[in-house]
């Protein structure tokens, strides 16, 4: 699980003036290790050992989900193999993901993206190379999946 502070605002903007209070947005990447109802009272137990006055508006943006193997998986496996020379590792630790909307139908999901050390930064950018990569890799699940 991971804390994101995506925005911190305080003051009037007068140099001079001690602020009232601070408004915190972020959010809580986590995995199914956890539920809601865990990550909240955590948080909340936090603050409250440091003595922090607070009000929270939750919001869940969806649940967190793992793809049990089977096709999809197997075939990704395969063609990153055969592109890359690389056995890929499973992991969670992408981040957000809009997977989190179809994994509740049953849908296998997964995520397969070039390697983005600046994802969701500023100057976000990605190896051309890698792109031509990933083509070949999703023409090979493809393939696998349609001949199955």
């Amino acid at each position: 699980t991971s804390f994101q502070v995506s925005n911190i605002n305080a003051g009037t903007g007068a140099s001079n003036v001690i602020p009232g209070k601070l408004e915190v947005t972020a959010n809580f990447r986590f995995s199914t290790e956890l539920s809601v109802n865990e990550i909240k009272q955590r948080f909340i137990d936090i603050l409250i050992k440091h003595s922090i006055d607070h009000e929270i508006d939750w919001q869940l943006s969806g649940h967190p989900f793992l793809t049990k193997p089977g096709d999809l998986l197997t075939a990704a496996q395969v063609a990153i193999a055969e592109v890359t020379a690389i056995q890929s590792e499973l992991s969670t630790a992408g981040g957000t993901s809009d997977g989190r909307f179809i994994a509740p139908t049953g849908a296998q999901v997964i995520e397969l993206g070039p390697v983005n050390k600046t994802i969701h930064r500023i100057n976000e950018e990605v190896c051309a190379n890698e792109l031509d990569q990933l083509s070949r890799i999703y023409r090979l699940i493809m393939s696998q999946l349609l001949s199955a």
